[in-house]
């Protein structure tokens, strides 16, 4: 029976392998022998998640083509991973990759950790902070009240309950954008908005133009569902778009959507301003792209001076008939991850069509989360947990910054104004061998390429401001140790053991 579910072929591999930066040779130490680095490599990615399980790797031949080296050097590799556990092989079967018995099977996302391992290991791979209390508890308990009249009926709202989409419609005419509760489809959380979108309008093998880099979780959704991803690189900095790009792409590629994150974007923080999204709408438009716009950022400012200057108008605003945007929000970053409602705001047609095949998915979203959210909107309670959540992420984020720039002054990042991420140049590492590393040192930490597209951003890794005080302190000297150990190859003094917090 054959034990592979997927395959990679050579071009790929060696696009992957060749996008990790060569590891710099330490004081004393010596280059390892190729074949080890290329079992190195392999078995990296792996472990990231980038190549996935189960996945057939290319005949031996074939890969020492792809790479220009010796079919001896991969017949080792293969035969070094054989014996670490991460590759197995069957005589007319081929090879395929593996996990050694008791390691976990890596995530392709940026799933936060169980809470029992929480103790020593900081984890900063999820960019979510704790729930903003009392407003959980005080939303909860003004949804149990409003929930009698609910429970009395099938429970099954596949559009959304109609007082939060009529809430939610009332918050954007508030905001200046005209909009009708027929415009809105409340989702389990952004995920679930993007993935119904993506199902509805991009089908096996459609081009999806996505920023470079992009949310890592909203890319791997989209591979999964077959699409065909087109970055296009972002501008300097916090410079937001490089509309020059994005006109080129969408008139040369006609993509069928686009997904942008047009405020305090995850990972770099960049907020784009009003000519840029007027001139993107623009450009949308002109190519028949359909322009995924999420919101969940938006009202996580974190300037007074941002807030004084107001915010640029959301992208919709720049498409009054509503043929080329369709908005995504949440309340998963703004308020608490735990409380899995998003919402789309679309034209009334697209919305029904969304809710029509809903029926072959998730059905609707839970009730009692919708009563709670709800609550916060007509409450005011939002905006007070929000202002909560304002004051929380900047402080980490100042404590974060304090830190790295002292235990490591060689990396290079840009402090957003807003949002919840530092996009980190890691000093000419290699991102994805930081990552490895940090797990020796008790830090968890995702590299640059889960937020590219084949192997781009190596020398990067994402921080969240999702830790403060001492926990931010202590997150900084592991990973300063995850640099040395990178720097002399893993064969350096590992740091002590971690010390025990509760983030």
């Amino acid at each position: 029976m054959v034990q592979w579910t997927s395959a990679v072929g050579a071009a790929q591999l060696a696009r992957l392998l060749n996008s990790q930066q060569e590891r710099p040779a330490g004081p004393g130490s010596r280059r390892p022998p190729a074949y080890r680095a290329l079992a190195d490599g392999i078995r990296l990615l792996v472990l990231e998640g980038r190549v996935p399980v189960a996945a057939r790797l290319p005949a031996e031949r074939e890969l020492a083509l792809s790479l220009s080296v010796s079919r001896t050097t991969v017949a080792a590799a293969y035969e070094a991973l054989r014996g670490e556990g991460f590759l197995e092989s069957r005589r007319g079967a081929g090879s395929w990759t593996a996990v050694p018995a008791g390691n976990p099977v890596p995530a392709r996302g940026l799933e936060p950790l169980p809470p029992e391992a929480l103790g020593s290991m900081i984890d900063l791979g999820c960019a979510s902070l704790p729930a903003p209390e009392p407003w959980l508890t005080r939303a909860v308990q003004g949804a149990l009240e409003e929930l009698p009249p609910y429970a009395h009926t099938h429970g099954d709202y596949p559009a959304g309950l109609p007082a939060l989409r009529a809430m939610i419609a009332e918050r954007y005419t508030a905001r200046g954008i005209p909009t009708m509760p027929e415009q809105i489809m409340v989702t389990t959380g952004a995920m679930g908005a993007i993935d119904a979108i993506c199902h509805l309008f991009a089908g096996r093998g459609e081009r999806i133009a996505v920023e470079s880099p992009s949310y890592a979780n909203i890319l791997q959704l989209m591979r999964e569902a077959g699409a065909r991803l087109v970055p296009v690189a972002m501008a300097e900095g916090l410079a937001g778009w490089d509309m020059d790009r994005w006109r080129q792409v969408l008139r040369e590629a006609a993509p069928r959507l686009a997904y942008v994150v047009a405020d305090f974007h995850n990972p770099t923080g960049a907020l784009a301003d009003e000519d840029q999204r007027r001139r993107l709408v623009d450009a949308a438009r002109a190519a028949g792209t359909v322009l995924v716009a999420d919101e969940t950022m938006s009202e996580l400012w974190l300037e007074e001076e941002v807030r004084a200057a107001g915010m640029p108008r959301r992208v919709c605003a720049f498409d009054p008939a509503g043929s080329t945007v369709i908005t995504v929000g949440s309340a998963s970053k703004a308020f608490w991850a735990g409380m899995r409602i998003g919402w789309v705001r679309a034209a009334p047609d697209i919305v029904r069509s969304l809710v029509a095949a809903r029926a072959y998915a998730d059905l609707g979203t839970p009730v009692l989360e919708q009563l709670a959210v709800n609550w916060l909107f007509s409450t005011g309670g939002w905006e007070q947990a929000v202002a909560l959540r304002r004051t929380q992420a900047r402080e980490n984020r100042d404590a974060l910054v304090t830190a790295l720039r002292r235990e490591l002054p060689d990396w290079e990042f840009s402090v957003p104004q807003g949002g919840l991420t530092l996009w980190v140049r890691a000093g000419g590492l290699s991102g994805s061998r930081l990552a490895e590393m940090g797990e020796r040192t008790g830090v968890r930490v995702p590299s640059g390429p889960r937020f590219g597209v084949d192997g781009a951003f190596e020398g990067y890794v994402r921080l969240p401001f999702t830790v403060g005080g001492a926990v931010a302190e202590e997150a900084a000297v592991r990973l300063a140790a995850a640099a040395r150990l990178v720097e002399t190859g893993g064969t350096g003094a590992a740091a002590e053991s971690p010390r025990t917090f509760v983030a």
